[in-house]
């Protein structure tokens, strides 16, 4: 090939530019998407991308807008992220180019998305205009524009919007106490479904195998379950007084439940305003244990093999990070990563974790079996950590 190309381009001139971009395309060495991930910067509206194999920066994207409350999903093949910023803004990155493919502003005020079950439909949770806006992914044209209406005409703000089997979404209204699910088998014609779900759902979660959708409540005490296998049967409150001889503590942060921890038959969720960790058996639904904690949990995120959950708080405990092992469910280990921990993301087998720490624009890895730190990259002001293995797996 090198001797082809210094054959042509000494005797055709013309053609040199042509072929010597022939040349970096063809000699290009090739390159996966793996092991690469985006972390948001919100305080500059742009995405550091990383490489987890090497545990450094490999480029960064800038105009993204308002990225503080951001979170992102990617293409089935990794290759693209979608990211949903808090100004209403839909954009396509290029994960590989590290470039921005197309933006639209979509919304005034916006608090998430999720990607369909095919890959095809990318869907944004909305506070302002209330409601949920599905578009194609290729090419983010709207496609759906579904009205979270309740009252009299009045719009509620989305949360809780996830992705499920059957081409669904499933996402809660704040304002109205409800749950819809929205098949968009025809995306110009969603088929929605409704329930009563209790006061103010402000967050929620999708089990791994995509069976229950789970929403805080955060006007009463407990949750609401919906079994989408059954939905006929519709909400059942579950946990409804777990705390109920507990003394009521601000709420600092409210936690995210997308950060799921379902092991065996178990589910780890944190305790709204309360400084635990709730153990809840989901054959029957009921608090079986509490986890004393020395903060207000955020997120509680377990390890790939189900070992240890990694869990980080509100204010003011937000410099530090808490380490269960699920074998006798204790606190093992405490870190201190740094000002602000706001997000963690592990690694697909669980050997490393990747966390942000704010306020001293920092992104620290630990190796996860003797909580070594293995290296911290600048950030500015980083906050979420999204590897794109999170493209094979629902609600992430």
């Amino acid at each position: 090939m090198r001797n082809f190309i210094r054959f042509f381009s000494g005797r055709y001139p013309i053609g040199l530019v042509l072929l010597t971009v022939l040349s970096q395309t063809l000699l290009a060495e090739p390159r996966g998407t793996g092991d690469l991930g985006l972390v948001v910067e919100r305080a500059t509206g742009s995405l550091t991308a990383i490489n987890t194999t090497s545990r450094r920066a490999v480029g960064k994207i800038t105009g993204l807008g308002d990225l503080s409350h951001a979170s992102l999903v990617y293409s089935p093949d990794e290759r693209y992220a979608f990211v949903f910023g808090r100004d209403g803004a839909l954009t396509k990155v290029d994960v590989l180019e590290n470039k921005i493919v197309k933006r639209v502003e979509q919304a005034h005020n916006s608090v998430g998305g999720a990607i369909s079950q095919d890959g095809r439909l990318i869907a944004t949770s909305n506070y302002d205009p209330g409601g949920v806006r599905v578009f194609s992914a290729e090419t983010l044209e709207k496609v759906a524009d579904i009205k979270a209406e309740y009252g009299e005409g009045q719009l509620a703000r989305v949360v809780g919007l996830v992705d499920a089997p059957g081409q669904k979404f499933v996402f809660s209204l704040f304002e109205a106490g409800e749950i819809w699910t929205a098949d968009l088998h025809d995306p110009k014609n969603p088929k929605i479904q409704k329930f009563k779900a209790g006061k103010e759902p402000y967050d929620a979660l999708i089990s791994p195998e995509g069976r229950y959708y789970i929403a805080g409540l955060f006007g009463e005490d407990g949750l609401a379950l919906l079994d989408l296998w059954n939905p006929d049967a519709g909400i059942r409150k579950i946990v409804p007084e777990y705390a109920k001889d507990d003394p009521k503590l601000p709420v600092f942060k409210m936690p995210h439940l997308e950060g799921r921890a379902l092991i065996g038959d178990y589910w780890f969720l944190p305790a709204v305003g309360h400084h635990e960790l709730l153990v809840i058996d989901r054959r029957e639904w009921k608090v079986v244990r509490k986890i004393a904690l020395d903060g207000q949990p955020v997120f509680v995120i377990p390890r790939p093999d189900e070992r240890q959950i990694w869990v980080n708080f509100a204010l003011p405990d937000n410099d530090r990070l808490d380490v269960i092992d699920t074998r006798d469910l204790a606190v093992v280990r405490r870190l201190m990563p740094g000002k602000a921990v706001l997000h963690m993301e592990f690694t697909p087998k669980g050997q490393e974790v990747w966390v942000s720490a704010r306020d001293d624009d920092r992104v620290l890895v630990y190796d996860t079996e003797n909580f070594r730190e293995l290296a911290r990259l600048p950030a500015d002001k980083p906050s979420g950590i999204f590897f794109t293995s999170r493209a094979h797996r629902l609600g992430l």
